[in-house]
């Protein structure tokens, strides 16, 4: 596979910008749970980029290596939190929102374990993660 389009090379001021919407994205709650749902919506929009870099980075930062493992099996595994739990079944129904039309019981939960501000915050997240994977997926970037 290669490369269809530099996007920073080709829109340089709108890549900034990107860049600027994803640092405060990525700042807006803990690092671990940010790491979990960037790697969770790529996996699901298929982003090898997204996924490699995302693993490095979370391994990088301490996290468990069986929690990555185990990520696409989450609702199978005792090692995520009520927290994560319910971001990470926020970030599914967002990410596949023409699948789920983002369900009462899911934002429920998720409302449960996150202030009003945390919502929008790991709302903005998903969405961040989301227009990055289609990025890298519909411009082919490749992974090192």
């Amino acid at each position: 596979m290669s490369a269809r389009l530099n996007f920073y090379g080709a829109a340089p001021k709108a890549m900034e910008t990107m860049m600027k919407l994803s640092q405060e994205a990525n700042a807006s709650l803990e690092h671990s749970l940010v790491e979990l749902v960037k790697l969770r919506a790529s996996q699901i929009n298929g982003c090898a980029f997204c996924i490699k870099m995302h693993t490095t980075d979370a391994l990088k930062a301490g996290e468990n290596v069986d929690r990555l493992f185990l990520l696409d099996a989450w609702r199978e595994s005792h090692l995520y939190t009520d927290r994560e739990r319910a971001a990470l079944a926020w970030t599914e129904a967002l990410t596949l929102l023409s699948e789920t039309n983002a369900p009462d019981d899911v934002y429920a939960a998720m409302k449960e374990q996150f202030s009003d501000e945390e919502q929008v915050k790991l709302t903005l997240l998903i969405g961040v993660i989301n227009t990055w994977n289609r990025f890298a997926v519909g411009f082919r970037s490749v992974h090192a």
